[in-house]
């Protein structure tokens, strides 16, 4: 298979930044790459212009990574309460989805906020307090609160029931630790009888 050098025009996923030359796959290269804009053919004139390119983008990383700072001190402020209607288990009747929590989030901050940087593995059905991660970019990620609560709710009723669940499971891991230290005393205990008739 033929590879070709060719110089990064923008920052691509998984290969490199913008202004660096990289030997790739000739049919990624024609088929991906230069179609779309993303990368040009690697000859004398063009790397002279790379190290420009480079360079600027450098500069442009660097400016977003400084917005990107800004924007993370402004998220990790914020604590969005989502009202849903849910069943009496707690479940939802639908979702809350990373869409739902980036238009709720732009609201708050007054800047766009992209779905696809919310860490969200799969939508909220449940009711309850929520940290989220946001990655702005690659280096640079904040925290903030979702709280999701029945129609009338509010933030203190989320926290109560967070501590609520807390206890409950606190409860449950103990009942079943002493379950467990029990049936292990009683299989001791069968043992030890066992070994004395024998």
């Amino acid at each position: 298979m033929a590879r070709m050098k060719v110089i990064l025009t923008q920052d691509v996923p998984d290969l490199g930044l913008a202004g660096e030359v990289h030997s790739v796959a000739g049919g990624y290269a024609r088929n991906y790459l230069m179609p779309r804009g993303l990368a040009i053919l690697a000859t004398k004139g063009a790397l002279k212009q790379a190290e420009e390119s480079r360079q600027a983008g450098i500069r442009r990383r660097a400016r977003e990574r400084a917005n990107a700072e800004a924007q993370a001190e402004v998220i990790r402020q914020q604590r969005l309460l989502f009202e849903a209607r849910a069943g009496e288990n707690d479940r939802l009747y639908g979702s809350v989805t990373s869409a739902d929590i980036a238009e709720k989030l732009a609201e708050a901050t007054g800047f766009e906020v992209d779905r696809r940087k919310i860490q969200l593995d799969q939508p909220i059905r449940e009711l309850g307090l929520y940290t989220l991660e946001i990655r702005l970019v690659p280096e640079v990620s904040a925290e903030f609160q979702v709280a999701v609560v029945r129609e009338g709710e509010t933030w203190a009723d989320a926290e109560k029931r967070a501590a609520e669940k807390a206890a409950a499971e606190k409860a449950a891991a103990e009942k079943a630790a002493a379950e467990k230290a029990a049936a292990a005393q009683a299989q001791a205990k069968a043992a030890a009888a066992e070994a004395e008739e024998a």
